[in-house]
């Protein structure tokens, strides 16, 4: 099976802000410096020369120009017009100078909220934004297809990981999660051709999970990577990648925001497939909603 591209040459206008920042730990620190800068604030990236643009990031005029070919584009006057439509686009909040950026120290608790729900529904609304439908439908064939669904992760992924097996398996698909790293490589050793397994991590360096997929790949199995990073080392060892948008702030409510991006990744894959046989899905839930029912209190009425 071919494997899926995982950077995009030319990424969308609505996208490069969150490109930027999935390719920003395979960058080089000089060019990482840089990419902070259009981060944090585009629409000033895009007014500065590209003199200026490096002697803020304490870097050479060379180092902004491989930046630019790092992140598809072909130079810096691109570069300069992709960000000012970027900045354009973005609608901050009135009180975007907490709500938008890190928890400042000495932060009460509205605004703590008022951050957290804007990070994790920005977080939701990128992903969606970024997310590539034609490589979802083949995810979602592979695991329509599939004899069998592996499911990983580790930490806070592992909760997601969970959540996917757990819908999977309501619609009567055989899914499966294994939370310890030795009884998930020795079921990833028994998949062959047909099987799908899938792993995720935020980062995409968690080894547990980048060794489950290459032993699940190795025998033959259809891999998938969920992540943040298209270019960590977990995209190495699947043949389908999906990436999710979400940055880290203080605390790791970043973490948070992670945990909602892939939730939302899960949901978009576990309706995909639920509406591939919608009698037999609907029938499934009617089931397994009925088994449990039994197990809710019931208010009688006085």
């Amino acid at each position: 099976m071919a494997k899926t591209a995982k950077v995009s040459a030319n990424p969308e206008p609505g996208g490069l802000i969150v490109h930027i920042s999935g390719l920003l730990p395979s960058l080089s620190p000089a060019e990482q410096r840089v990419a902070r800068l259009v981060v944090a604030d585009p629409a000033d990236a895009a007014r500065r020369t590209i003199t200026d643009l490096a002697t803020a990031a304490e870097t050479s005029e060379a180092t902004v120009i491989r930046f630019c070919r790092s992140v598809g584009m072909e130079g810096y006057p691109q570069l300069r017009i992709r960000l000012a439509a970027e900045a354009a686009r973005r609608v901050e909040p009135p009180d975007a100078r907490v709500v938008g950026g890190d928890i400042p120290p000495g932060a009460d608790l509205a605004q703590i909220i008022a951050t957290i729900a804007f990070n994790d529904a920005r977080a939701v609304e990128e992903t969606a934004e970024q997310l590539d439908p034609a490589v979802c439908e083949q995810v979602v064939d592979a695991i329509d297809k599939a004899g069998r669904i592996e499911i990983y992760g580790a930490g806070a992924s592992g909760f997601v990981a969970s959540d996917f097996q757990q819908k999977l398996h309501r619609i009567g698909r055989t899914a499966f999660y294994f939370p310890d790293v030795h009884t998930a490589l020795t079921s990833a050793a028994l998949l062959g051709k047909g099987d799908v397994a899938m792993g995720i991590s935020h980062t995409g360096t968690t080894l547990d999970a980048v060794e489950v997929l290459e032993q699940a790949r190795a025998r033959g199995a259809t891999t998938v990577a969920l992540t943040n990073f298209p270019r960590s080392p977990i995209t190495e060892v699947a043949d389908f990648v999906l990436t999710t948008a979400a940055r880290e702030t203080t605390y790791r409510s970043g973490a948070m925001a992670s945990r909602l991006a892939q939730l939302t990744v899960v949901d978009c894959l576990f309706v995909g497939v639920a509406a591939r046989n919608r009698a037999r899905a609907t029938k499934a839930l009617e089931v397994t909603a009925e088994a449990v029912q039994p197990h809710r209190v019931s208010r009688r009425r006085s």
